[in-house]
């Protein structure tokens, strides 16, 4: 039987709404779908007024959902701790036994700091509408939220939201962009004052290792749209998470960024040590000679191991047993490529969601070791607000939760692109040489940027 087209699945899912008063709901959540013909998610997305607008796509999943409006939003901004947090996000996880219902959104990278606005220290939304593709599978979803409103009240709020949808369009091409102005924070000679400060031996010995990160600012002639930046990225990093919010027209956070925090499925544990970089070569033979150069570097295989450690004693209290590769192995992306390994564990009975992010974020990958004086060090020297850079990024349900770790990301605001990119710094560390990795990882974004 064939899909119906979005205009037929659209009338589909209008009679369903008008029926639902005549059935008694079981949970305060309510999901109703439709199985429609392919759709170009992202196409899609773009082409919808309503916001919030996000989208997700699984690094090595078959899965990718678009999705618009708000049924649910809980936002936290400066003045929450993660008690308050971890105790909404459980009461909002009860509501429903559907598997289905989800949960998207994002934890900055520092809760104790201040947070960029309209993202908060954390925001999870569940969405009014959903387009979601499994494999060669699309469904349009909506969700209702009688906890909160009648039932009558949510099928009215939304048949208004589905009656506001549009086809999708071709994606707007992307222009050469001038660059008006470009500025770094830190700057490059504050640069090589911080890794002086953290290499030093004194303060080395008691944190072995801060992950130090910059924000590059990017003065633009014309606004850029955020999903057609988006898609272009994810043609060059296919195998990479790649996933964006945007709560108000006025600004967009996009990532597309190989690390996973962790995948959940019931009591199982999915995780990684991402760490330790190189580029990669201009032929097959180059790549190769180039990995094993990472592979015997001590300096970058030190720091993955480090981060490896940590990861696993964060998981040992939460878990019945944890198993990480002793050896890293070889993460390549289109420009670079990173020392991985890989981690597993099985959660005790009744451990959340919530307090797996907890342990977890920030990562030794993107904070440091130990994580305290890390952060604290970052929180006071950096010189600029990390938000949701360098956060944790994905969705949460009942039986399953997949987050990312956004450090390929961008902040897109009107006539300016805000860049990330952070480098581990230990013992050893050599400003010459850290610099030019900051530069070797947005260099994707930036040719898609410049190179048109």
């Amino acid at each position: 039987m064939t899909a119906p087209l979005l205009s037929h699945a659209i009338k589909s899912l209008t009679d369903k709404l008008k029926s639902l008063s005549e059935q008694p709901a079981n949970d305060p959540i309510i999901q109703v779908s439709v199985t429609i013909a392919a759709i170009p998610l992202i196409a899609w997305l773009a082409a919808q007024s309503t916001y919030p607008r996000l989208y997700w796509k699984g690094r090595d999943t078959e899965e990718e959902v678009a999705a618009i409006g708000c049924c649910t939003d809980f936002f936290f901004g400066d003045d929450v701790d993660d008690i308050e947090l971890s105790e909404k996000y459980l009461k909002q996880r009860e509501l429903t036994s559907n598997p289905n219902i989800r949960y998207y959104g994002g934890v900055a990278f520092d809760r104790k700091n201040e947070s960029w606005p309209e993202f908060g220290k954390a925001r999870f939304i569940l969405p009014r509408i959903e387009l979601r593709r499994s494999a060669t599978e699309y469904k349009l979803i909506v969700n209702l939220n009688i906890s909160e409103a009648s039932l009558e009240q949510e099928i009215a709020s939304t048949l208004a939201a589905i009656s506001l949808l549009d086809n999708p369009k071709p994606l707007t091409p992307l222009k050469k962009v001038a660059l008006m102005g470009r500025n770094d924070t830190p700057s490059r000679a504050r640069w090589d004052q911080l890794i002086k400060q953290v290499t030093e031996p004194g303060f080395n010995e008691h944190t072995p290792k801060v992950v130090l990160s910059r924000q590059t600012q990017l003065e633009v002639s014309e606004s850029v749209d955020p999903w057609t930046l988006l898609a272009c990225w994810q043609g060059r990093n296919a195998t990479s998470f790649q996933f964006g919010f945007q709560f108000s027209p006025e600004k967009a956070f996009i990532s597309c960024t190989p690390e996973r925090l962790y995948h959940r499925k019931q009591r199982s544990l999915f995780t990684e040590a991402l760490a330790g970089t190189t580029i990669r070569g201009l032929n097959q033979e180059q790549d190769k000679a180039f990995a094993q150069a990472l592979l015997d570097d001590k300096k970058n295989t030190h720091e993955n191991l480090l981060v490896r450690q940590q990861i696993v004693d964060e998981l040992n209290p939460l878990s019945n047993h944890v198993d990480a590769d002793e050896l890293p192995t070889i993460f390549k992306l289109s420009h670079i490529q990173h020392l991985h390994r890989s981690i597993q564990a099985e959660l005790k009975a009744q451990v959340n969601d919530f307090q797996v992010i907890q342990a977890l974020h920030p990562t030794p990958a993107v904070g440091g070791l130990p994580k305290k004086s890390a952060i604290d060090f970052i929180r006071q020297e950096e010189g600029y607000l990390r938000g949701w850079y360098a956060g944790a990024c994905g969705y949460f349900n009942l039986h399953e939760s997949e987050f990312a770790v956004a450090i390929r990301s961008a902040l897109i605001e009107p006539n300016r692109i805000n860049l990330f990119a952070g480098a581990g710094i230990v013992a050893g560390s050599e400003p010459d040489i850290e610099w030019t990795e900051l530069e070797n990882k947005l260099a994707t974004i930036l040719s898609i940027l410049t190179e048109l």
